[in-house]
């Protein structure tokens, strides 16, 4: 018997050992630093292609700094909204429900919209994306497409945007 809990002991460490994909990690190398997070109204457009260069509209995967912390982040599936000059406007997606933890979120000066469930998640989870938060993306850094956000929803999001950031 003890010997079964010193290994499930042992494969419990391994595992917490393990980095996780999605832990932080530092800044990826880029042409310039990051020139923090984006305040006031973004002008929001919508533009999305097939292919070629990322552009509003669309769902891409890249990495996102923390907020506490630029040198810091976690590459993560992110919505453009738009441009500022070289960067491109984005708004993080999560796949974490937070209609029940609303009013906490909202303490805290964060707030979510639910756009639902697309081919940016493997598991065909629903989405939510932060309105309050408004990160700056370099183009070269995005990893891979994810989706193009139909117009519908896009507009809902754009919408929710201009009330939070008027």
């Amino acid at each position: 018997m003890s010997s079964l809990i010193n290994l499930i002991r042992r494969i419990v460490r391994a595992v917490r050992s393990t980095p996780h994909p999605s832990t932080a990690r530092p800044a990826p190398p880029a042409g310039s630093r990051y020139p923090g997070d984006f305040e006031g109204r973004p002008r929001v457009s919508y533009s999305p292609t097939r292919g070629g260069d990322p552009e509003p509209g669309e769902i891409v995967w890249t990495w996102v700094p923390f907020e506490e912390d630029h040198t810091q982040g976690k590459d993560r599936p992110v919505l453009l909204i738009g441009r500022d000059g070289r960067w491109l406007l984005a708004l993080m997606l999560t796949s974490k429900d937070h209609d029940l933890d609303a009013a906490q979120e909202a303490r805290w000066g964060r707030y979510w919209m639910d756009i639902g469930s697309g081919p940016w998640d493997a598991r065909g989870r629903p989405s939510e994306v932060r309105l309050d938060r408004i990160v700056r993306v370099d183009p070269a850094g995005v990893r891979r497409e994810g989706a193009i956000l139909d117009r519908g929803t896009f507009d809902k999001v754009a919408g929710s945007l201009k009330d939070r950031h008027s």
